[in-house]
């Protein structure tokens, strides 16, 4: 750590003789602030994705004024500020889309104004990694806070997270085994308080991930939404920043490749969400640092699944709390993690978790008694992903992760839609559900498509679960057998484009393998044949998106926006 304060980045606004110098200072006094509120004071912004349109965030203006509390506390004058925020629930076609336009201004938020460090307010699955993305760009001092997950919700005597259940009794309803009166109940129920989804979904994970890469002070992970201990970690991240900024820690200090590592295992050891993947990769490419599939494989098998969360396990983010967190999480696993890491706390990792104590040995398993030895996630390759495809193996059926069946394919999302529940559907529970036009340039944006329902008239029957792939992503809280992100995606000429309905199929989890049993050359010849068609933007961000996004093994982000 630096032993004496660097000049603060503010001052190069505030002491210069050019006439904005005199005018900023105007321009503070008429918000009523004095020279005495921040001159010699690290000016720290506050970066808040509060929306109502965003459920998720909408109490976050409550921890933006903790967090003043703090830098105030602390010698510090902060400063809130808006940026775009992403809600899953109302944004369309997805928030993906948006995930990096958000992190762009993130990033010129940050390095346009006299900033020397800040807080990150972020809760919803793609406002932390944007966030995250921004910061490690803009690499001025920084902390990350999220909203915290929701109170676990109850329905008739049973425990329920969303949307984990939602999906579930979404299939019990299309099967005709609860009623619509059921379904319009649950509805009341299934959100009660402020906050993320209390499943292991993305906001959970990438909330977590931040606090075992160092980036959130620890108890960001788990802390409930609606605890008010949740406040008290924000009024500590105020105080925390100023120290950060006189000691000069920037995000390129603290994450570095052995961070992202452990970010990565403890994915794994969470059962985590496969989207973590794609943010994980981006952020890291900010920083110039590759993370490949590769590395994501070989952490998986050699780091245990141990958190009993729903959708891979039984409890919920609030037991996990309880039970003491993710500090408790990564003490189990310590033996596999780079514990001389540097966080934000100023502290190394295994300082931060070194009184962390396990609670509930049912929900945060030893490292000796695992869920599952191998990990939460598994990436496959294989002729139909030359370049990778992810599926979530402890959220699977264990009967099918070896399996071959017939293609039965759709064209699209709105293809799927009309055709699923058709009673003259020709398919069976043996064959492969594969949907197409899915990803980052086809959705456009990778929309959480890959969850495909299965058909009306299988669910009828009794069937639950069944081999379903796309190049879409899936919700973190969703299950079953499915492989996301196939890689390359047809819209880029993958060899998804060349699956014809009747093709043979093969999943092979165990080997990593995902293959279309059809020769090479006829591939090749489907694929010359009937080139993908690529949707057209003719203006606007999404124009740009398309002409700039990477596949999922990148991160899909933008080409020009890599570190």
């Amino acid at each position: 750590m630096t032993t004496s304060a660097p000049r603060l980045r503010s001052s190069e606004w505030f002491d210069t003789p050019e006439l904005y110098g005199w005018l900023r200072k105007a321009a503070f006094m008429a918000e009523g602030y004095g020279p005495e509120a921040y001159d010699g004071k690290p000016i720290i912004g506050i970066c808040n994705s509060w929306s109502e349109l965003t459920h998720c965030n909408a109490h976050l203006r409550g921890l933006a004024e903790a967090v003043k509390r703090g830098v105030w506390q602390a010698g510090g004058f902060p400063m809130e500020f808006p940026v775009m925020s992403l809600g899953e629930y109302n944004m369309r076609p997805t928030t993906m889309l948006f995930r990096n336009l958000m992190s762009m201004e993130v990033e010129e938020s940050i390095r346009a104004n006299p900033l020397d460090g800040v807080v990150l307010l972020g809760g919803c699955d793609k406002t932390t990694p944007a966030m995250l993305m921004g910061a490690a760009s803009a690499d001025i001092p920084a902390i990350m806070v999220t909203g915290g997950p929701q109170l676990n919700a109850s329905w008739r005597g049973e425990t329920l997270g969303s949307c984990t259940d939602c999906r579930r009794y979404e299939v019990e309803l299309r099967a005709g085994r609860i009623t619509q009166e059921d379904w319009s109940d649950l509805q009341t129920c299934i959100v009660r308080s402020p906050g993320h989804c209390m499943v292991m979904g993305t906001a959970s994970t990438m909330a977590a991930v931040s606090e075992a890469m160092g980036i959130a002070l620890p108890g960001n992970g788990a802390i409930p939404a609606a605890d008010s201990r949740r406040l008290r970690l924000s009024e500590l991240a105020g105080r925390q920043i100023v120290s950060l900024v006189r000691d000069d820690l920037r995000p390129s200090r603290v994450l570095t490749p052995q961070a992202f590592e452990n970010g990565i295992r403890t994915l794994h050891a969470m059962g985590g969400s496969t989207n973590a993947v794609i943010h994980l990769t981006a952020i890291a490419g900010r920083l110039g640092i590759d993370l490949p599939g590769s590395l994501f494989d070989a952490l998986s098998r050699s780091t245990p699944f141990i958190l009993n969360l729903k959708p891979s396990g039984e409890y919920l983010m609030e037991d996990f709390f309880y039970a003491g967190g993710v500090g408790a999480l990564l003490r189990e696993i310590s033996p596999l993690l780079h514990t001389e890491q540097m966080t934000v706390t100023g502290q190394t990792l295994g300082e931060n978790i070194g009184g962390a104590v396990n609670h509930n040995a049912d929900v945060i398993r030893g490292i000796e008694s695992p869920m599952n030895a191998e990990g939460g996630l598994a990436v496959l390759n294989g002729s139909l992903a030359p370049t990778g495809a992810l599926i979530k193996p402890t959220a699977a059926s264990e009967s099918l992760m070896t399996h071959e069946g017939r293609a039965v394919v759709f064209e699209d999302h709105d293809d799927l839609f009309e055709r699923i529940d058709d009673p003259d559907l020709d398919v069976t529970p043996r064959d492969v559900l594969v949907m197409r036009s899915s990803g980052p340039i086809g959705g456009p944006g990778m929309p959480e498509w890959g969850f495909l329902p299965l058909p009306k008239k299988l669910l009828v029957g009794g069937v639950r679960d069944m081999v379903r792939l796309s190049d879409a992503r899936m919700s973190g809280t969703a299950f079953g057998t499915v492989a996301v992100h196939v890689t390359p995606e047809s819209a880029a000429g993958g060899p998804l484009a060349a699956v014809r309905n009747g093709d043979r199929i093969k999943l092979d989890v165990p080997n990593r393998r995902l293959d279309l049993l059809v020769e090479d050359r006829e591939v090749e010849r489907r694929l010359s044949e009937s080139p993908p068609a690529r949707p057209i933007h003719k203006r606007g961000y999404a124009a740009m998106y398309a002409r700039h996004v990477m596949q999922a093994d990148r991160g899909c982000d933008f080409d020009f926006l890599l570190g």
